[in-house]
């Protein structure tokens, strides 16, 4: 069970959430960033005159003991609440409205090689445990990173993932209302198909009554764990010899191997696979957008800042060496 708001606007927080559930929309990640700001409401002692002061928010925006992304996410959901406040009477004007959010960090995501990918899919592969207890249910965990990796999904999309959603006939995944609440047909790569068709075949010989409605079965007729995944994931990278901490210098970013690395890899390495073969990145972006669900080309076209893994260790090559220079 979620733990209650507890500052002065707990009722305020809680029926604006309660707003957006009725419009569809999902907790999270909404619901984390009020959250913060409700702490620091009660921490503070804050009162409603206080509250009106853009000087606190200006506070709470230097005070905040997290990443820069996350203070800036933090404001921002807090801006639309006010606004939803605004609506409803509660204020008359937003005190975040010339709040600015801090200046951000470039990211440069960890950026797997095809080789790197094969690699680390094959050390999944071989911590499938024999056992019945755990053999069909790490094998599910397996697939779900195969689909990440060949695929590039979100983690959330092979977890939420039901049976039928699996088109056999044509080969295609159907995702519905993942983020940015879009629906798509997903196009199962052909080397990945085999893969599914064992896994449905095994659990299909161990489970002849099985009901359980998700396409990738956990334990209790639940789906697969956000945690599990991720755990299996770095097992194997751990299992590669991968040792690429996150790593930060002034304005910049370099990301960890992280699940959200393989659909970052999937695109860049898509990208470079067209632009090998003579055609235009800028051209296939429409498609991969589509194919990967972004909601506008612009969020796809952010894979071009990094053309490969082998660019992406130059870049920090050079900022090292920057750093020495100085």
């Amino acid at each position: 069970m979620t733990k209650p708001f507890e500052s002065f606007l707990a009722p305020q927080l809680e029926e604006y959430m309660a707003y957006r559930q009725s419009l569809g929309y999902s907790k999270n990640p909404s619901i984390s960033w009020l959250k913060i700001f409700d702490r620091y409401l009660k921490s503070r002692k804050v009162d409603q005159q206080i509250l009106l002061q853009p000087s606190f928010f200006l506070e709470l925006r230097a005070n905040l003991k997290v990443e820069q992304q996350t203070v800036n996410m933090v404001l921002s959901a807090t801006r639309i609440f006010f606004q939803y406040l605004i609506r409803k009477g509660y204020y008359a004007e937003n005190p975040l409205r010339d709040v600015p959010p801090l200046q951000g960090r470039s990211f440069i995501p960890f950026v797997f090689s095809p080789e790197e990918t094969d690699r680390l899919l094959t050390a999944a592969c071989k911590r499938i445990r024999k056992g019945q207890k755990h053999f069909l249910r790490d094998m599910a965990l397996y697939l779900a990173i195969v689909l990440l990796a060949r695929c590039g999904m979100r983690i959330s999309e092979p977890i939420r993932l039901l049976r039928h959603q699996y088109r056999s006939d044509d080969g295609t995944i159907y995702i519905e209302k993942t983020k940015f609440r879009k629906d798509r047909l997903v196009p199962v790569p052909k080397d990945v198909l085999p893969e599914i068709e064992n896994y449905l075949a095994v659990r299909k010989a161990l489970c002849p009554d099985d009901q359980n409605p998700y396409f990738l079965a956990g334990r209790k007729q639940r789906a697969l764990t956000d945690n599990k995944i991720r755990s299996t994931f770095h097992q194997a990278v751990k299992d590669i010899d991968i040792n690429n901490p996150k790593w930060t210098i002034g304005t910049m970013v370099f990301g960890s191997p992280t699940p959200h690395s393989l659909r970052h890899s999937f695109a860049i390495n898509t990208l470079k696979q067209v632009k090998e073969r003579g055609k235009s990145p800028q051209h296939a972006l429409p498609v991969l957008a589509a194919y990967m669900g972004h909601l506008k080309y612009r969020y796809t076209g952010a894979y071009l800042k990094v053309s490969d893994a082998k660019h992406r260790a130059g870049l920090i090559d050079f900022v090292k060496s920057q750093q020495e220079v100085t």
